[in-house]
């Protein structure tokens, strides 16, 4: 069974930092690319960033550098460091595999309040 689960959020003030992780099971993680998403009240869940099962990761330009993706493949874990947090960036956060086969799964994400 598929199992998502998103951790770290929390409140944070403006200029602070947050890492984000996703432990994963259920899936081949090592061949899977993975994804960062967020969902902000009244809008659309967003792609924020991407990491290849080569390592190589693309951002949506609103978090260009200040967010960082990785992955540890022996923990099954995609991680999100952010910083310089604004508060356009409050939002609930979610991982999730990008291979078509999981598109209907998505964990309960964590929520990211960025607030003085």
């Amino acid at each position: 069974q598929v199992q998502l689960v998103e951790s770290g959020g929390g409140l944070v003030q403006p200029g602070g930092s947050l890492r984000l992780s996703c432990a994963a099971s259920g899936i081949t993680f090592s061949l899977c690319d993975m994804a960062w998403y967020r969902q902000a009240p009244g809008k659309q869940r967003e792609l924020v960033a991407t990491i290849t099962t080569g390592g190589s990761t693309n951002y949506v330009d609103s978090v260009k550098d200040r967010f960082t993706i990785s992955r540890d493949n022996a923990k099954k874990t995609v991680y999100l460091q952010m910083n310089t947090l604004k508060s356009d960036d409050t939002a609930i956060y979610y991982c999730k595999p990008m291979p078509s086969a999981y598109r209907n799964y998505w964990g309960q994400g964590t929520q990211v309040t960025v607030s003085s």
